[in-house]
Order: C-alpha cells, then structure tokens, then sequence
C-alpha cells in the first residue's frame, strides 16, 4: 500500500503539465500573425515523445510485470476508453479556431466548444501523467514533458478566439487556464478511485492504460494536424526530434 506523501511528487507533475495550457493563452496574447509551422513541428515532437515512450517504457514495463497477453488487453482497453471518450464528446481541434479574428458570437462559442473539449480530454491524460510518475518519477517527467509540448498550443486554441471575440486578455487566459486545470482534477480522481487497490501489479496495468491513451491521443488527435495544410517534412522532422529526445533522455537517467 502507498503512503499519501509518495503522491506529492506525481501530482506536482501532473499539475505541471495540466498548466502549460495558461503558457500557450499568455503566448497567444502575443501572436499577430500565427505561423503554422511551429505548431505543427511542436505537435510533431509531442507526438514523437508519447509514441516513443508509450511502446519503450510503458508498454514495455507492464509486458515484464504482468505479462504480454495482460499488458495487451490493458494497452487496446486504454485505446477503447478514449476513442468512447472522442466519439461521445468529439474534440474541437486547434486549426479550426487558430487564427479566426472576426469578433462575433460564433467566434466566442468557438473558443468555449474547444475548451469544453479539451477539458475533458485533459481528465485521462492528467490520470496518465500521474500514473506514470507513481511508477518512475523520471518517467512521469518526460511524459509530462510530452504532453506540456501540446498543451501549450491547445491553451493558444482556446486563448486566441475567446480573445478576439472579447477583447479580454483576462477571459482568454481564464478559459484556457481552466481547460488545464482538467489534468490535476483527472489524477485526483485516479488517486480517490485507485489508491486503496494500488500494488505493483495494478500498477502496470495501468500504465499500459495509459499507452493506450497516449498512441491514441498521438494517432488521432495530434498526428492529423501535424500534417494539415503544410509540407509533412516539418512533422517528420519533429516527430523524430521528439524520439531522440525520448531516447537520449530515458538513457540518461
């Protein structure tokens, strides 16, 4: 059984990672003309750290734990969890908001949709950040790492339109800072609901969980706007940053 000071650390993390979203709103507040390709190298390298990390660190720690048929099952039930997640609450993505500066209605009912998207999103990727660092806090790092990269521009896709419907530097950031806040609330839940049954085993099942989550978060969600209206040599490029980066770094510690 875990004590509750071992959660501090992991949760630090996961509160971390969830207010990145309040960095890309304060970004966002700066940006004139947004150029695409930063994004989508950003969603590139995101996307290289979790797929890396999901198959060479989760994945692969629940297979030497539990075994491969039982890490298999948790990895495709992860998968199964938030594809009913994006099915029943479809994602308002950041290209369709980015950079619309018409200030009308619509515009302000743009930026809530995303953040009411985002948010819950935002709930299993938090429970995965935490999950992760309650089994290796250097993992937990790099996972977090990961998912502040696209963060970051999913507060600029709540920020920006929210902005220039309002002219509200305060509600941009508001909104897109509460959207983050969904990550922290996410592992609290996954501490209230896990920590009375949490063992090494639980453990690793739950971090195949997780790389369930995040092949699907990376396959669905951050890979098609990588490669939307630009040259897929940035995305490429980005994604195998985001590998080097992953490998170098798990190395290292």
């Amino acid at each position: 059984m875990l004590e509750l000071k071992s959660l501090i650390i992991p949760m630090a993390i996961t509160c971390i990672a969830g207010v990145s979203t309040g960095i890309g709103s304060l970004i966002s507040l700066f940006i004139k003309d947004f150029n695409k390709k930063y994004l989508q190298f950003s969603l590139g390298l995101s996307t290289g750290v979790m797929v890396y990390v999901s198959f060479v660190e989760l994945l692969a720690s629940a297979i030497k734990e539990t075994g491969y048929l039982q890490a298999n099952i948790a990895f495709f039930a992860g998968i199964i969890f938030i594809m009913l997640i994006d099915t029943l609450i479809p994602h308002e993505y950041i290209n369709e908001t980015v950079g619309k500066q018409a200030k009308d209605k619509k515009l302000m009912v743009a930026g809530v949709y995303t953040m009411l998207g985002i948010t819950i999103h935002n709930f299993p990727e938090g429970m995965a950040v935490f999950m992760s660092s309650l089994s290796d806090v250097n993992l937990g790092i790099s996972l977090a790492f990961a998912i502040a990269i696209h963060n970051i521009p999913e507060g600029i896709a709540v920020a920006m339109p929210i902005y220039y419907a309002t002219g509200s530097r305060k509600k941009a950031f508001t909104y897109s800072f509460l959207s983050g806040i969904a990550e922290p609330i996410g592992a609290l839940i996954g501490i209230l609901i896990l920590f009375p049954f949490i063992s090494p085993h639980i453990l690793a099942y739950s971090l195949a969980f997780v790389a369930g989550i995040m092949v699907f978060i990376s396959f669905d969600e951050l890979l098609p706007l990588a490669y939307e209206n630009t040259d897929g040599h940035i995305a490429i490029a980005g994604i195998i940053t985001g590998m080097v980066v992953m490998a170098i770094s798990l190395h290292l510690i």
